[in-house]
């Protein structure tokens, strides 16, 4: 019998356990920050945009730290340009060398050419009489009471190899000799000859050469020998498009000369084995994105971009939040005056053009060649000096609907001071409004400073960020034929912001009452 009862006994059905109508276990207490999370996760935009905004941190701050290269780090590769060489100028017109000593200015000079070509052997010029001495169509001398003023001629001496500049006297006496067809002349005691081919020789040397060929080289590095000269001339006069030329140590060359009717001068240019910049590499596997204009990893740049464009969003949106905090708080909690003064104080910023101003500074730092970091600072300074106004009235608007609850009532009864009131009562219930504000204003940051740095105005090299970056597009040809220098940074711009927007709406949303659970 008592062991049917024990059997009965605990094979019977439990009773549920009957909670009180005050016990916290009848009903699931969510907490504020618990309930905002569940309500942000099932917005699935949201959850995009935040995994958007996780994937472009890590892209940014850890790419940079695991790419191979540096953010301004160049590559160099070799190729075949068509290099300028030398320029040749035939020299058609009357040059005139002034002697040493003497001040023969332009308009003397012209008076003596108009007095030349109308055959006349004097002319005069504030009241001083000038002779001219024509040896032929080509050559005078112009005379000042028997003192040589200086001379004007279509040929030009230039020096041999090796030698130095040629003194007036000498350059005189040989064109002088040339002229007359003599062979020999002397200058301070120092016997001198001419050759027909016009070759200027003192004690069996060859100190130049009268010709109306006039070789430049093209820089310092580049000897231009006597025979290279009379080679090139001959080419020239023969019109030949190329030339090959042999030096004494037997190296031949190519060279391809082009005329420029416009100019009238001749650029002789030879293809040569350069060093250059890596330029529009196409994506391969060490530059898996090509290189940009100044031979820079398109990546790593891209990499470096992003962490300047989110630095510069976030800390302008910091400082543009605390001053709104701070100036909306004020003028919220004491109205009066001090709302007066604060709210005139934004008015006038709301007046202020600020993508003006902002461009108007960028050219100043241009001008004064500020340094990219130094700019980068001003940029930041600006932007968030001239944001904070819109902050300022949000955090004002819910200081005034909180202040008059009673909860500030029993504050400010309890002997509260103000700024405890401010801080630890008012502010922390505006800061859900907050995070949603901050979090759209940081994409209309970045893509404040994509469009300043795609002026031109913003980041400077050697630092990339995205609008930098897309600054190659204006070029017509690179937009065209090089999608992979700005797509990339675009489609980052694009998606960063679409990123916050979506993340702004998702918190927007959940912390709104009237959200279901």
């Amino acid at each position: 019998m008592s062991e049917n009862t024990g059997k009965n006994a605990n094979n019977a059905p439990k009773q549920e356990e009957q909670y009180s109508l005050n016990d916290d276990r009848r009903v699931k207490v969510l907490s504020p920050g618990t309930l905002v999370a569940k309500r942000f996760f099932r917005n699935r935009l949201a959850v995009i945009g935040l995994s958007i905004l996780v994937a472009m941190f890590l892209f940014s701050f850890l790419g940079g730290v695991i790419s191979p290269y540096g953010q301004d780090e160049q590559f160099y590769t070799y190729t075949q340009m068509s290099k300028e060489y030398v320029g040749v100028t035939r020299n058609e017109a009357m040059r005139f060398v002034v002697a040493d000593g003497q001040s023969f200015g332009s308009i003397p000079q012209s008076k003596a050419l108009e007095a030349n070509k109308k055959g006349n052997t004097e002319f005069t010029y504030k009241d001083v009489d000038y002779t001219i001495e024509a040896l032929s169509d080509d050559f005078y001398i112009v005379y000042q009471d028997g003192t040589v003023q200086g001379y004007a001629s279509r040929d030009i001496i230039n020096a041999a190899d090796g030698v130095g500049e040629l003194t007036f006297d000498v350059k005189l006496g040989a064109l002088t000799a040339h002229a007359k067809g003599e062979a020999d002349f002397t200058v301070d005691g120092t016997e001198y000859s001419v050759d027909d081919s016009g070759n200027l020789m003192q004690g069996g040397e060859t100190l130049g050469y009268i010709s109306r060929f006039v070789v430049q080289a093209a820089d310092s590095s580049i000897v231009v020998t006597r025979d290279f000269k009379d080679r090139l001339e001959e080419a020239i006069n023969a019109d030949s498009a190329q030339f090959v030329y042999t030096d004494e140590a037997g190296e031949t060359a190519e060279y391809d000369i082009v005329f420029d009717a416009s100019t009238k001068v001749w650029s002789v240019k030879q293809m040569k084995d350069t060093y250059v910049y890596d330029r529009y590499a196409t994506p391969s596997a060490a530059h898996p994105l090509g290189t940009d204009t100044n031979g820079m990893d398109m990546l790593t740049r891209l990499m470096y971009g992003g962490r300047v464009s989110l630095i510069i969003g976030f800390i302008v949106v910091v400082m543009e939040t605390s001053l709104g905090v701070l100036m909306g708080g004020l003028s919220g909690y004491f109205g009066g005056w001090v709302d007066n003064l604060i709210m005139r104080i934004v008015d006038v910023f709301y007046c202020i053009p600020s993508m003006p101003i902002i461009i108007i500074v960028g050219s100043a730092m241009d001008a004064m060649r500020i340094d990219s970091w130094t700019r980068m600072i001003y940029l930041m300074l600006i932007l968030g000096f001239l944001g904070w106004p819109s902050i300022a009235r949000l955090v004002r608007g819910q200081i005034l609907s909180l202040r008059e609850q009673e909860f500030m009532l029993a504050a400010e009864a309890g002997g509260i001071r103000a700024w405890h009131r401010i801080f630890r009562h008012l502010i922390p219930n505006v800061i859900p409004q907050l995070i949603v504000i901050c979090t759209m204003s940081l994409g209309s940051t970045i893509l404040t400073e994509a469009t300043l740095s795609f002026l031109g105005l913003g980041v400077k090299y050697p630092f990339a960020s995205w609008g930098n970056i897309i600054n190659d597009v204006n070029n017509a040809y690179v937009m065209t034929n090089y999608l992979f220098i700005w797509i990339p940074a675009g489609v980052c711009l694009l998606l960063t912001v679409l990123g916050f927007n979506f993340v702004g709406d998702g918190l927007r949303d959940a912390f709104d009452p009237k959200m279901k659970r």
